[in-house]
């Protein structure tokens, strides 16, 4: 848990993407997070994280549906919600917060 506090406690917006391989709708969700990455350039970070590898992490989250995403910044959540996005979406989310 101590690496997820240096991966939220930056100036820059972190969103994160709570996902499992075998959800269709995480899977979707790949392309999307790839373009919102390549639009905030070096502006945000986004960060997927496996709930099957990290299963402590998503239960202290309370990550019940996926795909989760969440943004922090300066350690505190900003945004949170579950389900696909659009990646225009996202990215003006995220944008709020640079």
């Amino acid at each position: 848990m101590s690496k997820f506090g240096e991966l939220i406690e930056t100036q820059v917006p972190v969103l994160l993407d709570f996902y499992a391989e075998w959800d269709e709708a995480c899977k979707g969700m790949h392309a999307v997070l790839r373009d919102v990455a390549a639009a905030l350039g070096d502006k945000a970070r986004v960060i997927k994280i496996d709930v099957e590898k990290n299963n402590e992490l998503a239960e202290a989250l309370r990550v019940k549906g996926l795909p989760t995403l969440m943004i922090y910044k300066n350690g505190e959540m900003k945004w949170r919600q579950s389900g696909e996005q659009d990646a225009n979406t996202l990215i003006g989310l995220v944008k709020e917060y640079v």
